[in-house]
């Protein structure tokens, strides 16, 4: 029998870690320069904290169960775990909290696709206690940082207002709302032409579909769907928005205000980071404002707001591996200690040791035997090892430099 890993699931191999950590580790170095700290919470949730925010549908969370039937799942997302976490565990906090994670979740698909992956590595950061232009602009200018810090230039950020898009449904008769709101979300005008609307409502539905591309183009549009005085100042507030954006030197900004999601989960701006480097354009990470996900965490219903978006580990692999900048083996060993013979062995692991003592990171192996002094050189060949030090018994090692 040949074992293999559980469907939808896979092994990372020495090099697959080098890869990946060193994306993660340049992430990491941006996250602790704006201020974010590490935050880790338990991969397996109760189903209730999982649901509560809505932010997920019930069979895609991988399921169990406990010795008290409480029913489990593992984490499909961090948002919730955070949101729980910080809320229950964390009373006396100074806001902002600003927060960033490292870790793997898991999704059931529902597709016909065998061995269809089901476990996948997230980076992100969540901004948590306030609200406004400031922290709104801080997490759009942090996710573009660290797209930079990874060598990217071709990517673009499509940045949308849920609050705003919401509010425009409210024109559309209730009984239809939900539809209009899931045929904008997938980009379905065909459903549109089906819906019992009349030609007024028909048009200002398509209008929606429109609502993308150059900010002042698009801003234009939508103000010519008549908006109230709360809808004129979220516009407002979009507007400064992106231009504290371009005044940063972020010219990369697409205004998408058909982009919504089909769970009422953000309450502001909502935003996708888009790839433009392959074909079909892929989606790198995503992220948003949602100002009452807390509030169903907390012990007194509390509001909390908080914004946040995450980066998608296996994606940004994906276009990092033809740039040629993700390492191309594992990293070799600076030094091979090789006793001479059974009588230097204690001799030779204090000189190993004492390698590895240094203040500076150093890699050292242990000759482990059954390998002639010909094996032993054509092994740290192979393996890119830059000395060998052969030791005696009385401890003196005899260096040799492998080129």
């Amino acid at each position: 029998m040949v074992y293999q890993p559980a469907a939808g699931a896979r092994d990372l191999l020495p090099l697959d870690v080098a890869q990946k950590r060193w994306i993660e580790d340049r992430l990491e170095q941006v996250f602790h320069r704006w201020g974010y700290h590490r935050i880790i919470t338990s991969t397996l949730e109760r189903m209730d904290t999982l649901m509560a925010g809505e932010a997920i549908q019930r069979q895609m969370v991988i399921q169990l169960q406990n010795s008290e039937d409480e029913e489990l799942g593992l984490r499909p997302e961090l948002t919730a775990s955070i949101a729980r976490a910080v809320v229950s565990r964390l009373e006396s906090l100074t806001y902002p909290q600003r927060l960033y994670y490292n870790a793997n979740v898991f999704r059931r698909i529902w597709e016909n696709r065998h061995n269809r992956q089901q476990e996948f590595y997230q980076a992100g950061v969540e901004l948590l206690g306030v609200g406004g232009l400031r922290a709104n602009a801080e997490v759009l200018l942090l996710a573009g940082n660290c797209l930079e810090a990874l060598g990217l230039r071709d990517w673009r950020i499509v940045l949308g207002e849920a609050g705003i898009t919401r509010s425009l449904l409210q024109a559309f008769p209730a009984n239809l709302q939900a539809k209009i709101r899931n045929a904008i979300a997938n980009l379905d005008r065909i459903a549109i032409d089906t819906l019992p609307l009349s030609e007024e409502l028909r048009t200002r539905a398509k209008i929606m579909f429109d609502l993308r591309g150059n900010s002042q183009d698009v801003l234009q549009k939508v103000s010519s769907l008549g908006l109230d005085a709360a809808q004129q100042q979220a516009i407002n507030h979009l507007k400064s928005l992106v231009e504290l954006l371009e005044l940063e030197g972020n010219s990369s900004v697409i205004l998408d205000l058909s982009l919504i999601q089909t769970i009422d989960y953000y309450t502001g701006i909502v935003f996708e980071i888009v790839s433009n480097s392959n074909s079909p354009a892929s989606v790198l990470g995503r992220g948003g404002r949602y100002d009452q996900l807390l509030g169903l965490y907390h012990p007194q219903g509390k509001n909390i707001p908080g914004i946040g978006f995450v980066l998608n580990i296996e994606d940004l692999y994906q276009i990092l591996l033809s740039t040629g900048q993700l390492p191309q083996e594992i990293p070799a060993s600076n030094w091979l200690v090789v006793p001479e013979n059974d009588n230097a062995e204690a001799a030779a692991f204090a000189y190993a040791q004492k390698l590895r003592d240094s203040t500076h990171l150093v890699i050292v192996e242990m000759e482990l035997g059954g390998r002639n002094t010909q094996a032993i050189r054509q092994y740290a060949s192979e393996r890119g090892i830059a000395q060998i030090a052969w030791i005696k018994a009385d401890g003196s090692p005899t260096i040799e430099s492998i080129r």
